[in-house]
């Protein structure tokens, strides 16, 4: 542990932040400080959180599963930068997304829109109707960088379908000797208690679905005796399908976004669970000096910026530190690559000064709405560690 780090963890925890906090910082390949924090579960039960608690990953399942088995696959000639989705998937084939390539969704440019409720728009989980909504979304067309979960779950059907977790376990999860990383923790034997908790029901995404009119409001329920202008079956539709998609107990090892969910809990944008300690691990396979995954010279696509002079520098999967506001803070190296996820975790890798900072919270978990933006954290926290590290 660092005394420093903890304590302004622990500050934050105090605040309402968060109730769980585990960090890892590395350098050259050793973890140098480790520590965890409040409790990982508050309610039903109080349940410390230790330096294994399992924690939903949410976005970092982008780069660490669907950004690392695409370049694997890139390494081995199958498929490249610039495979359309069309070229390589069946489902998208002739469809107004089927000259997205890979690079755009990789990299947040392929215009689709940021987020669908895709449990309440496709007709089911299957590969071809999730296909049919996001070709209906139509496309931006001015180039900039539109942060999207439709990129992933798009780019995981262009390698192919129901393959994901396997393909993971196969090459990362066996490779490495892993027993706490896995979609679904609760099918793979993991006990429900060794797990952070999240948000109680899918309140935030519900409220989300309101606000851009994908369900009616709670307030203006119909009235078949002519009280409101709404169409009876289509409300009723609706509802229908946030009852069975939506949740409303307490999310505790089971995937908290809801498309994720409905997917079965394995996507190309969520659904990953895992410690800090087998976060690091998978962060390594990211770094020329340590890869064990892929190609030394792959490890440049994720350092690369494929996007200069829009509105964020993106490289392969990752967002750089040289982008504006990024949540790396103000001491990393611009060629920094890192992401988040909204459940509140985060993964920061410093190529240039071989180091790796991982920070996961549960931010969702017994906290009402509005849950708090905790990037000022991550910021603070980066930057403290690496204060730390250059004390040694």
């Amino acid at each position: 542990m660092n005394e420093r780090i903890s304590a302004f963890l622990a500050e934050r925890i105090a605040a309402n932040d968060f109730p769980s906090a585990v960090y890892l910082v590395a350098e050259r390949g050793e973890i140098v400080f480790h520590d965890a924090l409040g409790n990982a579960v508050v309610t039903p039960v109080v349940i410390p959180a230790r330096l294994d608690t399992i924690y939903d990953l949410a976005s970092l399942t982008k780069p660490l599963v669907t950004g690392l088995l695409a370049a694997s696959k890139i390494e081995g000639g199958e498929i490249g930068l610039d495979t359309t989705l069309g070229s390589a998937s069946p489902y998208f084939d002739g469809s107004a997304v089927s000259d997205l390539t890979l690079r755009q969704l990789a990299t947040h440019t392929s215009g689709l829109p940021s987020w669908i409720p895709l449990y309440l728009e496709a007709r089911s989980n299957k590969p071809k109707d999730i296909a049919v909504v996001i070709d209906g979304q139509g496309l931006r067309t001015n180039p900039e960088v539109d942060y999207s979960d439709l990129n992933f779950i798009s780019l995981a059907y262009l390698m192919g379908d129901d393959w994901l977790d396997w393909a993971f376990d196969h090459s990362v999860v066996d490779r490495l000797g892993f027993n706490r990383t896995s979609f679904d923790p609760l099918s793979q034997g993991i006990a429900r208690i060794e797990i952070a908790a999240s948000e109680m029901g899918n309140e935030y995404e519900k409220q989300t679905c309101i606000e851009k009119g994908y369900l009616p409001s709670q307030v203006q329920k119909p009235d078949r005796e002519g009280g409101l202008n709404i169409d009876f079956d289509s409300y009723a539709l609706a509802n229908a399908r946030a009852s069975a998609n939506l949740r409303t107990r307490q999310i505790w090892g089971e995937v908290h976004d809801g498309n994720a969910y409905f997917l079965g809990g394995v996507a190309g944008h969520a659904g990953l669970f895992s410690t800090a300690e087998e976060v690091f691990k998978i962060a390594l396979q990211f770094l020329p000096e340590y890869t064990n995954v892929l190609k030394p010279e792959t490890c440049e696509l994720f350092r690369t910026n494929f996007t200069p002079g829009m509105n964020e520098d993106r490289s392969f999967a990752f967002q750089l530190a040289s982008t504006k506001d990024s949540t790396a803070g103000t001491r990393m190296s611009p060629e920094s690559f890192g992401h988040n996820g909204f459940t509140g975790t985060s993964l920061w890798i410093d190529p240039g000064m071989d180091r790796i900072f991982v920070l996961l919270t549960n931010r969702t978990h017994a906290h009402p709405l509005p849950f708090v933006n905790i990037n000022s954290v991550r910021r603070r926290f980066h930057d403290l560690a690496i204060e730390e590290l250059e004390k040694k």
